[in-house]
């Protein structure tokens, strides 16, 4: 069977998207470590987390698009709303992991790929598949199972479950948000506008919220630093490249491999345990991705 060129382009293509999709979730799965050796609090480690992007980001945006076009397409709704979508999503996580226990944040935060593939049904228009189904099944139990025995129900935690369920809706309308901006605006732009966005909302949170937001030590200006290039200007970066071409509900199972690398720097750098259970949980988000993955057979990279 001759494969046209045209196809054999739009194979490459995708294959390069799911490659940065995949690069950038490893890459926002170190987001915690650097979130723990960090020395100022949550808020405050997430506005640096941004603040620190944008001159790494601004020079990605300047290659691509003029300074006049970005002023116009800061204005963009979708561009727009994926900065107010993740300022949310760090905001509630944060809260949320406050009000919670972390096992039950994380699992709850790994529940975007619901909303995300509600959203790209109703408002994207996008055909969600009966292996994309099937995948999603796969990936939260594995979520589930990376959490293990340690998620657990209380009256008293009921608030901070609440605001897990939340950051999930926040992460899930930033990723539709970036997928639909992706349509009109570069990735390069987008994530420079959207973090700027984000950076903006975090600064008036950090400043109402935290006793303190500058670093006290140099180690934790380091962390801050690696947290912007490598989790926003790296991770998210690739995010926005990834979702140019692919479709927003397999991008978000894709996602999924970042809490099966958080697990795993957690046990090489900090000595975090990792039991048969939570390798059983890896195993599942693997292959959930892997039966939700793109058919080759399918045309115009229909994923």
């Amino acid at each position: 069977m001759t494969v046209s060129p045209l196809m054999a382009s739009e194979t490459r293509h995708t294959v390069f998207a799911f490659a940065a999709l995949v690069t950038g979730a490893i890459a926002m799965g170190a987001s915690p470590l650097f979130v723990r050796l960090a020395d100022v609090g949550p808020y405050a480690s997430a506005f640096w987390r941004t603040f620190l992007a944008l001159p790494f980001l601004g020079i990605w945006a300047l290659a691509e698009t003029h300074p006049r076009d970005m002023a116009v397409q800061i204005s963009d709704r979708a561009v727009l709303w994926s900065g107010l979508f993740f300022t949310g999503d760090l905001f509630f996580w944060h809260l949320s992991i406050l009000a919670t226990t972390v096992a039950n944040a994380t699992f709850l935060a790994t529940t975007a790929p619901i909303w995300v593939a509600l959203g790209a049904w109703l408002v994207l228009r996008e055909v969600i598949a009966r292996r994309i189904l099937i995948g999603l099944v796969l990936c939260l139990a594995g979520g589930a199972a990376l959490v293990g025995q340690s998620y657990g129900f209380a009256p008293e935690r009921l608030m901070g479950d609440v605001f897990g369920v939340i950051t999930s809706v926040f992460f899930a309308g930033y990723i539709l948000t970036i997928r639909a901006a992706r349509a009109r605006v570069s990735a390069g732009t987008l994530a420079f506008l959207s973090t700027a966005i984000t950076a903006a909302c975090l600064f008036v949170i950090a400043i109402s919220l935290e006793p303190f937001i500058l670093p006290r030590t140099w180690n934790g200006a380091a962390s801050l630093l690696a947290l912007a290039i490598i989790s926003q200007v790296a991770g998210q970066g690739l995010l926005a490249v990834a979702l140019g071409t692919l479709p927003a509900t397999f991008s978000s199972l894709v996602i999924f491999l970042e809490a099966v690398a958080a697990a795993a720097l957690a046990w090489i750098f900090l000595g975090e345990a990792l039991g048969p259970v939570q390798f059983l949980g890896g195993l599942l988000i693997l292959a959930g991705i892997f039966a939700a993955r793109p058919r080759a057979s399918a045309p115009g990279a229909a994923l």
